[in-house]
C-alpha cells in the first residue's frame, strides 16, 4: 500500500471504530539507523505517542498503529527497529510481501521468499530487538516468488525466527494483484504455524470475506485495496457479525466526503494543489472499480487538474445530499 495509506487514510478510515489496527506503509531499510523524521514521516501518529506509552502510536480515533519496516539485512532492520521502539513503537511488522519491481530489484519485499534462510534471520534478528522490550514481531508474506514451492517453509521459518503472527497475502509475487487469490493455501499454512494467521488479499465485499475465512479457516483478515473502494468495508463486516444483517450499499456521498475530507487535510498539511489532486485521482480510481456513480465522477474528472473545480464536481456527483450536509460547511473551502 506505499503511496496510498499515510496517515491521513489510517484516520479517516480508522473514525468509526471498526479497525481493530492499522499499518504504515513500509520504512525502508538499506545499511544505515534513519534518523527519527523519517519514522515520523511514515507514522506521524508517534508525535503525540507518550515516552514509555504501553499502547504505542494510535490513530485520532483510538486505533493502535503498526510500523512496518522492509530491507535485506538483519542488522540494519534490528537497529531500526530499536530506533522505532525507542520512539513509542510497540507492534513492527516486517513486509515480505511487496511485489514492486524497484523493491525486489533492490532485495526488499517478496524478493526474500526465494531463501527461507533469509526469512528467518531478517524475523530473528528483529524480534529479538522486540524481546528486549517487550513489542511483537509479525511478519507479512506472500505465497511465494515465482511458484508456492516454498510457501510453507517461508511460514515456518518466519515463526520460527521470532514472528508472532503471519499476514499472508494469498498470491505469490509473480501473480501480483491478478485475481484470483488463493485462499485455501493460506490454510495450509495455518494448520503448518503455531502461530495467529491473517488472511490477506481480494476481500472487497462482505461476500469476499465470508469465503477467504471459510476457504482459509483465518479467525481474522487484513483489508487493503477494498477499505478504500468501500470505505465501509470495516464497518460492513463488523455489523454482519454484530447483527447477522447487511448494511445498505455506501453511498456516493460518503465516498465524496471521505474525498474531501482528506483533501482539506492534505491541503492544511500544505501539500501542493496539483499533488492532492493526483492522490484524489489514485483513490478514486479504486472506488470506481466497484461503484458505479464512483465510476462516471472519474470519467467526468479525469482530466482535470484544478483543485477547486476537481470538488465542486466531486459536489455535484453528490446524488444523496443529506450524508454531506454535517460536513459541508468544513469542506467549503477552497485553495488558494
Amino acid at each position: 500500500m506505499e503511496g496510498v495509506v499515510d496517515a491521513e487514510t489510517r484516520a479517516l478510515l480508522s473514525a468509526d471504530g471498526a479497525l481493530d489496527w492499522c499499518v504504515t506503509e513500509f520504512v525502508r531499510v538499506v545499511d544505515a539507523r534513519l534518523p527519527p523524521r523519517v519514522f515520523l514521516r511514515h507514522c506521524p501518529e508517534l508525535a503525540s505517542t507518550e515516552a514509555g506509552s504501553a499502547h504505542g502510536p494510535r490513530t485520532p480515533s483510538g486505533v493502535p498503529v503498526t510500523l512496518q519496516l522492509l530491507g535485506s539485512d538483519p542488522v540494519a532492520l534490528a537497529a531500526n527497529a530499536e530506533q522505532a521502539i525507542s520512539m513509542g513503537v510497540r507492534r513492527l511488522d516486517l513486509n515480505f510481501g511487496c511485489p514492486a519491481k524497484t523493491v525486489n530489484r533492490h532485495d526488499g519485499g517478496a524478493s526474500l521468499l526465494r531463501t527461507p534462510e533469509r526469512v528467518y534471520r531478517v524475523v530473528s534478528a528483529v524480534a529479538e530487538a522486540g524481546k528486549r522490550h517487550g513489542v511483537s514481531v509479525n511478519a507479512k508474506l506472500r505465497l511465494g516468488f515465482d511458484d508456492k514451492q516454498l510457501a510453507l517453509a517461508c511460514a515456518l521459518a518466519a515463526e520460527s525466527g521470532g514472528a508472532e503472527e503471519l499476514v499472508v497475502h494469498a498470491r505469490t509475487r509473480r501473480e501480483g494483484y491478478r485475481p484470483p487469490a488463493h485462499w485455501e493455501w493460506i490454510a495450509r499454512i495455518r494448520t503448518a504455524v503455531g502461530v495467529p494467521v491473517v488472511a490477506n488479499g481480494d476481500i472487497w465485499t462482505l461476500e469476499d470475506y465470508w469465503k477467504a475465512r471459510s476457504l482459509s479457516g483465518c479467525r481474522d483478515v487484513m483489508l487493503g485495496r477494498g477499505m478504500l473502494a468501500d470505505p465501509w468495508l470495516a464497518r460492513r463486516i463488523r455489523h454482519w457479525q454484530q447483527t447477522g444483517e447487511r448494511l445498505a450499499p455506501t453511498p456516493w456521498s460518503t465516498r465524496r466526503d471521505v474525498l474531501c475530507r482528506y483533501a482539506e487535510q492534505k491541503h492544511a498539511d500544505g501539500m501542493a494543489d496539483k499533488f492532492i489532486v493526483s492522490l484524489l485521482k489514485q483513490w478514486l480510481n479504486i472506488m470506481r472499480g466497484r461503484d458505479a456513480e464512483s465510476a462516471a465522477c472519474f470519467t467526468a474528472v479525469r482530466r482535470e487538474t484544478d483543485l477547486a473545480i476537481f470538488l465542486q464536481r466531486l459536489d455535484a456527483w453528490a446524488t444523496t445530499l443529506p450524508a454531506c450536509n454535517a460536513s459541508r460547511a468544513a469542506l467549503s473551502w477552497r485553495p488558494a
